[in-house]
């Protein structure tokens, strides 16, 4: 194992630039509890960048909550403000593990580990966060809902680290996350859901149900509409337009649905015919 130390961002930079195989660390987390059973993890290099403070701190501006490249679920929690305007990142963040776990894992690296049963990631989405990715070529930012393009696989180059999350500032008349497991702590979701309205409209994002975190375009305008839906299984239709679950150890594809279908009514039902 290579464990490479740069003290700045554009130390960082460089190296990856120059070991295109390596992988940044940040946390360390999801690396801690595969390291056992992935040996050839063992021959990479890692880049670690729990040395690169400025990437630690969450900011505000007027227009946005900014969350470092480096800031954890813990630093989230604390934060008052966050808790009074964007409360479901609270509540996804102490969904994820234990509090020892919340205090090392990282908002950015719950989006790299593109995991479709992520916490972290459905609440962004819903909220509309935006991507900075940077690289010694420069920066961009990706709308966190084109972020990704399959299982596993994102608009991130080797050589590009996510140094911030943009968080828009808006007024919300509806916030929920839900998240189902096999237990109310410390468990992955078998299905996930975040949803929001704004003056940008709905956003319905789900977890668990394909093989990337998804926006969900079709419930989505459905609830722009207004159309009066009487029970959970008015739902399916759009919800199979929007998700493709699988059967695997935690669940079936026919209950992550269900679930999905039971949770969006549930949620909703106030909102369902006005």
């Amino acid at each position: 194992m290579n464990v490479l130390l740069p003290d700045t961002l554009p130390q960082a930079l460089e190296l990856l630039s120059q070991n295109g195989d390596a992988v940044p660390m940040a946390g360390g987390t999801d690396l801690m509890v595969h390291w056992h059973v992935r040996p050839e993890a063992h021959q990479h290099t890692f880049v670690d960048l729990s040395r690169l403070e400025a990437l630690k701190p969450l900011s505000w501006t007027a227009d946005m909550l900014v969350l470092g490249g480096l800031t954890t679920y813990w630093d989230v929690i604390r934060d008052e403000r966050t808790r009074e305007e964007f409360p479901l990142l609270v509540d996804a963040a102490r969904q994820v593990g234990a509090i020892q776990i919340q205090a090392r894992g990282t908002w950015a690296g719950n989006i790299v580990n593109a995991s479709p049963a992520a916490d972290g990631v459905p609440v962004l989405m819903a909220y509309d966060a935006i991507v900075v990715l940077e690289s010694r070529r420069g920066r961009e930012q990706v709308p966190l809902d084109r972020f990704y393009s399959g299982y596993k696989q994102m608009r991130r180059r080797p050589d590009e680290l996510i140094v911030a999350i943009h968080v828009p500032r808006r007024r919300y008349s509806y916030q929920v996350f839900e998240k189902v497991g096999s237990r109310r702590a410390q468990a992955i979701a078998k299905v996930g859901l975040a949803v929001t309205r704004s003056d940008a409209g709905w956003r319905v994002v789900a977890a668990s149900v394909a093989p990337t975190i998804r926006r969900c375009p079709t419930v989505e305008r459905l609830l722009e509409t207004g159309a009066a839906v009487a029970s959970p299984s008015d739902l399916l239709p759009a919800i199979a337009q929007d998700v493709a679950p699988i059967d695997d150890i935690r669940s079936t594809a026919h209950y992550r649905t269900r679930v999905m279908a039971r949770l969006l009514y549930h949620d909703l039902r106030d909102f369902w015919g006005k």
